[in-house]
């Protein structure tokens, strides 16, 4: 599993466990996730029962940063159920990213009614 993939994938395994409930439709997203990156059911479930520390993400191109935080917001909405435990763990990962940690608000409120192009433009626009 290339250092991406993994870097994402431990995001979204700490981020299911945030509310201290992982849900079924959050563990299929992030196994479809790891199946479209070729990565092993068996290669989850080692990152599962051995989450990573969370290093840093400034080197990622913003692309990365966006799709890494669209990801984690997809994950939020799963299971149709918002916690605060998620939306902090969100934030944290939104400020790692190098964006305002005010983004995961704007993208929860219009993720469903804004097409995926103008989203990814406001973000990197105004909130970095």
């Amino acid at each position: 599993m290339d250092i991406d993939t993994q870097k994402q994938l431990n995001i979204l395994i700490q981020l299911a466990e945030a509310d201290k409930h992982f849900a079924q439709v959050e563990r299929d997203m992030i196994m479809r996730i790891a199946q479209e990156r070729n990565v092993s059911p068996e290669e989850v479930a080692n990152l599962i029962r051995h989450p990573e520390p969370i290093e840093s993400l400034a080197t990622l191109s913003n692309d990365q940063k966006f799709e890494y935080l669209n990801s984690c917001i997809d994950l939020i909405n799963s299971d149709h159920n918002i916690f605060e435990s998620e939306l902090i763990f969100a934030k944290s990962i939104a400020i790692k990213l190098g964006f305002k940690k005010t983004v995961v608000d704007y993208l929860i409120e219009n993720k469903s009614t804004t097409p995926i192009s103008a989203l990814k433009i406001s973000v990197l626009n105004e909130f970095i």
